[in-house]
């Protein structure tokens, strides 16, 4: 286990930090299926940029989490890459 891992576990323990890590997991989740997404493309962020017409320091700015995507960007996102979205709605129980 790695020194980062043992500190998230560590703080993971304090009741609060654990809901504001839990409440920012679907953030986090897309941000993820993003980079996975275009990586699994081949696509390099400037390549991805060309492709939809994203400008390329938008999508660098997605994917470290300092920017929110619309629904309408995260399309055209997977259009570029070739993919399309789906998004889902899950119950509580199953997370």
């Amino acid at each position: 286990m790695s020194s980062f891992e043992e500190f998230l576990n560590k703080q993971l323990q304090d009741p609060e930090f654990k809901a504001e890590y839990d409440a920012l997991e679907p953030e986090f989740a897309i941000i993820q299926a993003m980079i996975d997404a275009r990586k699994r493309s081949g696509m390099t962020q400037k390549e991805l940029s060309e492709a939809t017409g994203i400008a390329q320091g938008d999508i660098s700015k997605l994917e470290n989490g300092n920017a929110n995507p619309s629904l309408r960007t995260l399309q055209r996102l997977a259009a570029g890459m070739g993919m399309r979205l789906k998004l889902e709605f899950i119950p509580l129980s199953d997370t």
